[in-house]
């Protein structure tokens, strides 16, 4: 393994540590100071993939079923995305745009999301005007992938079963309780 090798699966593991990190303390965050019910917000989940994407905790849960088909990589394009276009300053945009470029859709990226050739190539080419619009494309491809196949899998897992059936009977009881 040569340096360079060395030095990105480092980065890869550095980032992915983040990553992590940024996901579950904003999570745990949000579930202490949030006063809405949680028990509805899992069963809000099933509803649609938006539903899913709009809870932090719901990023945190699918996020962690991705980890175990070993296929995170495409949520946490999507997000560095979402966290991309919130970019104000020029420069800022720019430096992050090569660094998502570089990370995600470049061919033999580091982790390549699964896009075709032609949306990596206008992807690559609306890198060289970085606007906060600039991975529109490759992140729309990335979000219907997720929603035609991970998100039905993740929906039939065992551990999102567990957390409806959790809801559900939280749900029961509190009704019986009123």
């Amino acid at each position: 393994m040569g340096a360079k090798d060395l030095k990105t699966r480092l980065g890869i593991l550095l980032h992915k540590t983040e990553l992590g990190h940024k996901i579950g303390s904003s999570s745990k965050l949000q579930l202490n100071s949030r006063r809405r019910d949680s028990s509805q917000e899992v069963l809000e989940w099933r509803e649609s993939f938006d539903q899913l994407l709009k809870s932090k905790s719901g990023v945190n849960a699918f996020h962690t079923f991705l980890k175990t088909e070993f296929s995170e990589e495409n949520l946490d394009f999507w997000l560095a995305c979402e966290d991309f276009k919130k970019t104000r300053s020029k420069t800022k945009l720019a430096s992050k745009a090569n660094r998502i470029f570089e990370e995600f859709v470049q061919s033999e990226a580091p982790r390549e999301v699964n896009i075709d050739h032609e949306t990596r190539e206008i992807t690559r080419k609306n890198l060289s005007g970085a606007t906060s619009t600039c991975f529109n494309e490759a992140q729309a491809k990335t979000r219907t992938l997720m929603e035609k196949d991970s998100y039905p899998r993740f929906l039939k897992s065992a551990s999102y079963q567990d957390m409806t059936k959790q809801a559900t009977s939280h749900s029961t009881s509190k009704q019986s309780h009123t």
